[in-house]
């Protein structure tokens, strides 16, 4: 059967088909910037006054090949501090007489308390490793200002860290280089900090805050991470004050920042060094800089060095070494002592608003610009009708025509809305009638494809009600159709500028620092009007003439928001994989709902400018089922793939847990599971058969009948396993463990108790960890009527509960020694202290290495052994 259509609706898939050609070139830029296309990385024969990502390369090679393991309690750690001292003091011997080279390699000891995932805990540390590098003038003097550069050379548990932090360490290594080749003495000194123990909280930074003698001189800072493999290396944050964040903008080669990701980290479960330096201990103005995309294999062992995104390290070398450069020239570059005076001006506390458009360049203006600049949309939005009521000669009142902008605003407020709800409405028809979520985590073009189209269905239903709801009574001619339909689309394209001004304005008045996406729409949609109205002299608004004029001149602004749109959505979808696992039934739906609203958002964001001159060729009833078909026809499509695959990895995690009564017995063994996405352990075990064979779960198996495993379990890598949901345990044998230890970990008094008076009582306790092997990280969880400690200069964090339990404090331990761990808790009543000791050993043997190598390859698996005891004083 042949489908016919109007004129009226050929014209509009017409129009369909230019938009859809329009945004897919800007797609494919945006593609292209995302993955560095337009980057051309230096081999390792470059001349040697350039940055070489292919010499930086090599250096990760070493890192995450050539060395086994850069974790704490892993002799590679240690190694990996020898290969970084060697590659400085090459780069010493090459200086010329006009630089002056210290390097140092420090041990760190420290104990304080921090909030973390929003929970309380003590850090205790001994003996972990820094190497520092400080490059200076021969003529310089100690107490010159300083530029700092930090990133850190310890990966994550069972993760060979190529990206992080090896990319950030390669890099800092081919810079210094590059400083001693290139002939560029710095004018202030640059201080290079290898920091050994990030992945265990900031641990290596804080150690270097605390006690070097070089941490008063530093007037700046850079701090270099990953939470990926490349792609755009953001500013993810800036700060204190903006004048940072000026200096990067000025100078960057590349650059890529938008304040609103200051905006959005807090909420996102991490963090970095930048916290030390920037709030907690040094109020030093500085940089968080951080690979954002390919956090697919962010903390898996999949982090390798050929999933490196080409052109990234290239870019941030560039980047690093022009921002440096900037630094020390600045003359507004103060240490501790000079910064002091500076801090109390008010326009080096606010918080700038800066944005890259596309890389190219880069947009910055402080907030006394944008207090300015993004308040001038509100008030031509209420000014206008004023001028419309002049230029009209009074015909209609002040009111009216306001009356009808805030119509127009209604109307793109509910189609706005209606963008957002359509997507998640169809995510969760299609959850209700399939067993598996995320199906869009290995295949992000999936979600492209089923929630695009019923955005931009729901984005129309407001225009298509009325533009069927507009009844043209008692109209005497033609000429007087055209002035209502004029009406209307002013009415209209005014009320879409208005909600578009009301957001920056909210967003200015919330203190955030990322309204410039709605300025810059707001903005781009005045001069396209302004143009339709100069260059079109007859009334039509409606005419294919005016909407072209329309749209091109807003393809700049366009493309940026699909820029910004494309990198926060492909971000958002890797990180789904690792947001933690919410407690049924609405756990299931989460990832699935927050990504569709987003893309609901951003739809919203590239689409919705546009529709108050071009809406009427889009809502048109054949249109409008066209799009409902292809989204449902989209969902359909999608339950056929596999959320995961090797290049999209399912993360899970591996408990062997065997708690002890004393230094030799086993009271209990198992193994326990947990995941960190929707997709629960029983879809794990479903598409892992032979883990399920081995564990002897049978077809049977529910979450009804399984064991669970209580959050504290989980105690030796608190406050993570704040993240799980339902882990799952099951039986485990001893008699391995009982060949490969001589010892377990041990709690034990060494000397009496000490009455302090007033019924308060001293309990001096020792902790000996045995005969593990490969100690990443030791948790204590004290429990009762606890009012003092010898940790964290004798202050207590902010009591935590676990599962329901008693108020408790947290502290975790950690650094490698030949001697026990002493220590000693202050009790203020009779009442009994209860002490639980978790020993998180990264060594696994017999049958729990089986059990992880029967893992499918599309599951990446943290696996480790936990020792586990409790003790009562």
């Amino acid at each position: 059967m042949a489908i016919r259509l109007s004129s009226a609706d050929a014209s509009g898939f017409k129009f369909l088909f230019f938009l859809a050609v329009m945004y897919g070139l800007m797609s494919m830029l945006t593609y292209s910037i995302l993955h560095m296309k337009f980057v051309r990385p230096l081999g390792i024969d470059a001349p040697l006054d350039q940055f070489s990502e292919a010499r930086a390369v090599e250096h990760v090679r070493v890192l995450s090949e050539e060395i086994d393991g850069r974790q704490e309690g892993r002799h590679g750690l240690k190694e990996a501090a020898r290969y970084i001292k060697g590659q400085l003091e090459t780069i010493k011997e090459r200086a010329g007489l006009n630089m002056r080279i210290e390097i140092e390699e420090t041990i760190v000891n420290g104990s304080f308390n921090m909030m973390f995932l929003g929970h309380s805990i003590s850090l205790t540390y001994r003996n972990h490793v820094n190497v520092i590098m400080r490059v200076s003038s021969a003529d310089s003097q100690d107490y010159d200002s300083s530029v700092l550069l930090n990133g850190h050379f310890d990966s994550p548990l069972s993760s060979p860290g190529a990206s992080d932090c090896g990319s950030c360490v390669a890099s800092m290594l081919e810079l210094a280089r590059l400083i001693t080749d290139s002939g560029w003495v710095p004018p202030r000194p640059i201080i290079f900090l290898f920091n050994g123990a990030e992945e265990l909280f900031m641990l290596g930074s804080h150690g270097f805050m605390r006690t070097h003698e070089w941490r008063e001189t530093i007037g700046a800072f850079i701090n270099v991470e990953a939470s990926g493999t490349g792609g755009p290396d953001l500013v993810c944050q800036s700060g204190p004050g903006s004048w940072a964040s000026q200096v990067y903008a000025q100078s960057a080669v590349y650059p890529m920042a938008h304040s609103a990701a200051q905006d959005v980290f807090p909420v996102i479960p991490g963090d970095t060094d930048y916290r030390i330096f920037s709030q907690d201990y040094g109020n030093i103005p500085g940089l968080d800089i951080i690979f954002l995309l390919g956090g697919y294999f962010y903390h898996t062992s999949y982090d390798t060095v050929d999933r490196l995104v080409p052109g990234s390290i290239q870019a941030r070398g560039e980047n690093l070494f022009s921002v440096t450069k900037a630094f020390a020239n600045s003359s507004e570059l103060h240490n501790a002592h000079e910064r002091e005076p500076h801090e109390v001006q008010s326009e080096k506390s606010e918080r700038a608003v800066f944005f890259d458009y596309l890389t190219w360049f880069m947009i910055y203006y402080p907030r006394r610009v944008a207090m300015i600049l993004h308040n001038i949309p509100i008030a031509i939005f209420f000014i206008m009708p004023l001028l419309l009521h002049l230029r009209s000669s009074g015909l209609r009142s002040w009111f009216a025509t306001l009356s009808d902008f805030m119509k127009g605003t209604l109307l793109h407020t509910t189609g706005f809305i209606l963008a957002i709800i359509f997507p998640i409405i169809f995510s969760i028809l299609r959850l209700l009638f399939t067993s598996q979520a995320m199906n869009w985590f290995a295949h992000p073009y999936l979600a492209f494809m089923m929630f695009i189209p019923c955005a931009l269905f729901g984005q129309l239903i407001p225009v298509a009600l009325l533009s069927r709801s507009t009844v043209m009574e008692d109209v005497a001619s033609q000429r007087r159709a055209k002035e209502v339909a004029v009406l209307s689309v002013e009415a209209r394209f005014w009320g879409a500028f208005g909600f578009y001004a009301m957001l920056t304005t909210a967003y200015l008045a919330a203190g955030l620092s990322g309204g410039f996406l709605t300025f810059v729409l707001s903005g781009s949609m005045l001069l396209a009007w302004i143009l339709v109205c100069l260059v079109v002299k007859s009334s039509d608004h409606t005419s294919l003439r005016s909407t072209m004029l329309y749209v091109i001149p807003q393809i700049p602004v366009l493309a940026y928001s699909v820029y910004f749109g494309g990198f926060l959505i492909q971000f958002l979808v890797e990180k789904m994989g690792m947001m933690g696992a919410v407690p049924p039934p609405y756990g299931y739906f989460i990832p699935d709902v927050v990504v569709a609203a987003i893309i609901g958002v951003v739809t919203s964001w590239c689409v919705g400018p546009l529709l108050p001159v071009c809406g009427h060729w889009l809502a048109r009833h054949s249109i409008m089922q066209f799009l409902l078909h292809l989204s449902v026809l989209a969902l359909a499509l999608s339950s056929q793939f596999f959320p995961y695959t090797t290049a999209a990895p399912k993360r899970a995690v591996f408990q062997h847990t065997l708690r002890t009564t004393d230094s030799n017995h086993i009271v209990d063994s198992s193994y326990d599971f947990a995941v960190v996405d929707s997709n629960s352990l029983l879809f794990l075990f479903k598409y892992a058969p032979e883990v399920a064979k081995e564990l002897q779960i049978t077809p049977e198996f529910s979450f009804e009948t399984a064991k669970f495993c209580h959050r504290e379990s989980w105690l030796a890598l608190f406050p993570v396993p704040f993240m799980f949901s339902r882990s799952l345990k099951f039986p485990a044998k001893t008699n391995e463990i009982l060949e490969q230890y001589d010892r377990f970990p041990f709690l034990s008094t060494y000397k009496s108790h000490t009455t302090l008076g007033e019924g308060t009582r001293r309990i001096h306790l020792e902790l000996s960890l045995g005969s593990v092997k490969e100690v990443w990280v030791t948790v204590l969880n004290i429990t009762g009527p606890l009012s003092s400690w010898s940790f964290a200069d004798n202050v207590l964090p902010a009591p935590e509960t676990i599962d329901g339990g008693p108020p408790s404090y947290i502290c975790r331990i950690s650094g490698a020694s030949h001697e026990n761990w002493t220590f000693w808790l202050e009790a203020n009543s009779g009442e009994d202290l209860r002490v639980e000791v978790a020993v998180l050993d990264q060594y696994m043997v017999g049958d729990a290495k089986k059990v992880k190598g029967l893992f499918p390859d599309w599951v990446d698996v943290v696996a480790y052994s936990s020792f586990v005891s409790s003790y009562v004083f």
